[in-house]
């Protein structure tokens, strides 16, 4: 069975950003990880978001997602009550749109690792309540 983990926002700055102090971290665990990485729409927003300092950069990031470096999870508009759901229950965290997409598909795909520099997926537990294994933290 294939390996399959969730990537947040940060590690896929981290890899994008050479200025970032988790980009020679993500270089390293990208070279050795054998496996799926899956994220949503709302994590690559935020990417693109945070990498505005540079259009190339962004570019490559897009096109990196483009070439099926990361597979891209659809959520649809129905699923919008849980992920909101989710972002009410944890308002003291808080969690906002991207974590939520993450736990959603966590709970969907029955995913149990995630690669993330956050520690709110620490605090974060699946509707099953189980946590996820960050893979960064092994």
């Amino acid at each position: 069975m294939q390996n399959i983990a969730l990537i947040d926002s940060g590690p896929l700055i981290a890899l994008f950003d050479k200025g970032d102090k988790y980009h020679s971290k993500m270089i390293e665990f990208m070279k050795e990880y054998r496996g799926k990485l899956v994220t949503t729409w709302a994590v690559l927003t935020e990417v693109s978001h945070m990498l505005d300092f540079n259009l190339n950069v962004q570019l490559a990031f897009l096109k990196w997602i483009e070439l099926g470096a990361v597979e891209v999870y659809e959520i649809s508009q129905s699923d919008l009550s849980e992920l909101i759901s989710m972002m009410e229950k944890y308002t003291n965290v808080p969690m906002d749109l991207a974590d939520s997409s993450l736990m959603f598909v966590a709970t969907k795909e029955k995913i149990k690792d995630i690669v993330s520099i956050d520690s709110d997926f620490d605090i974060y537990r699946t509707l099953k309540s189980g946590f996820l294994n960050n893979l960064l933290r092994e």
